[in-house]
């Protein structure tokens, strides 16, 4: 099976704008959830979010494109001109990449505007459907081979990564640009209030006292490339993406299986097609969304596919830091993934206070722990039961 590199990475969420940021926050254990800003809280239930508080369009990108750009776009902007830079790629590079992207919302938030007092704009309309993140940085980086976007509720990110990883094993894209972005819209964040799946006191994953989640936005973009291509190339390789596995839980809109088969399914599809033991795993960052359901599923589920080495490795939620970023999430998780490798740590779950009996699992509260990483894995499970596991494995040289 042909070898995918990792040769690019970008990012912004609430803790940061930049991978050295939020490779700092993560190490440090800091937490970017605070009060809703962004949107007008009135009218919620819980006023809280894990939001970038800083966007600015990169200095780079042209006015017209700055001024017409929605939320999403503008976050998928700023960390791929970081991911396409740090690969060392021009927009002279496009010829045989592709670009492949994972989002819920879109660009919502601009459609939304169309309501507002200002009334309706024809642009606002056209940067509203969920493609045209995709679209925009397909322009923007003269990429003219296959384009994609994914929308498969919490696991797009990941999702778009494995889709990616699939196209260059199969030569449809020597590289392919690829990731999550998703930005806080209205409609969203009153579809979870309205749910009551939002935690008041903010996510707590893994908690005895957790209540829900925190809705966060933000965009991780990774560049992934043929092995022997970045070899060539003569550019740094930052990792491997070793491989992903998927599932359908087939059993309801929101909630998860209550016997974790679907999420079992994913990890060991995962497992199996990196030609991956089980005992190779170091380290697991979770779904942890913070609800009551699908944090002791999750334990269940991890426990069944790793048995008693389960208990010898670190399962931590940096949605506890990041909030949960819906469509990007899987990309943003499986970006903090690599960082951790790269880094030698494992990120904290930060808001763990009271241990819940049910979830037994080593999660790394409050602080974290130096550790040598070689391969981790990366769970996000989103709304319709759409499971997706990633397996990332670091690179020295």
């Amino acid at each position: 099976m042909r070898k995918v590199a990792v040769t690019g990475i970008g990012s912004i969420n609430a803790l940061g704008r930049g991978v050295d940021e939020f490779a700092n926050a993560l190490r440090e254990g800091r937490s970017g959830i605070g009060a809703l800003s962004v949107l007008d809280p009135a009218g919620f239930r819980v006023a809280l979010a894990a939001q970038v508080t800083d966007l600015r369009a990169p200095a780079a990108l042209s006015r017209a494109t700055a001024r017409r750009a929605s939320r999403s776009a503008l976050l998928a902007l700023v960390a791929a001109q970081e991911a396409w830079g740090m690969a060392g790629l021009t927009t002279d590079s496009g010829g045989d990449a592709g670009v492949v992207i994972g989002t819920t919302t879109g660009g919502m938030s601009m459609g939304e505007q169309n309501y507002g007092p200002s009334g309706p704009r024809l642009s606002r309309w056209l940067e509203s459907p969920v493609s045209v993140p995709t679209d925009v940085l397909a322009q923007t980086f003269s990429i003219s081979g296959p384009r994609v976007t994914v929308s498969t509720a919490c696991s797009s990110g990941a999702n778009a990564l494995g889709i990616a990883a699939d196209w260059i094993r199969a030569g449809r894209a020597a590289v392919v640009l690829c990731g999550g972005t998703d930005s806080l819209c209205r409609g969203t964040y009153a579809g979870f209030d309205s749910l009551q799946a939002l935690d008041p006191a903010g996510c707590r994953p893994f908690d005895k006292h957790r209540a829900g989640l925190t809705i966060g936005e933000g965009a991780a973009l990774f560049v992934l490339e043929d092995w022997e291509r970045a070899l060539r190339r003569r550019t740094p390789i930052l990792g491997e993406f070793v491989s992903y596995g998927v599932s359908a839980d087939a059993h309801h809109l929101t909630q998860p299986r209550p016997d974790g088969a679907g999420a079992v399914l994913a990890m060991q599809r995962a497992l199996q097609k990196g030609g991956v033991a089980a005992g190779e795993i170091d380290y697991i960052n979770a779904h942890g969304t913070g609800t009551p359901l699908n944090d002791v599923i999750e334990t269940k589920a991890i426990k069944t596919v790793f048995g008693a080495h389960a208990f010898a490795i670190p399962v931590t939620s940096t949605k506890s830091m990041v909030g949960h970023c819906l469509g990007a999430a899987g990309a943003i998780e499986a970006l903090a993934s690599l960082l951790a490798i790269r880094g030698g740590f494992v990120p904290p779950t930060v808001s763990l206070d009271t241990p819940d009996p049910e979830c037994d699992l080593d999660y790394v509260p409050a602080k974290s722990r130096p550790a040598r990483l070689r391969t981790v894995l990366s769970n996000s499970y989103g709304f319709g039961g759409n499971n997706t596991s990633v397996v990332l494995r670091g690179h020295e040289g």
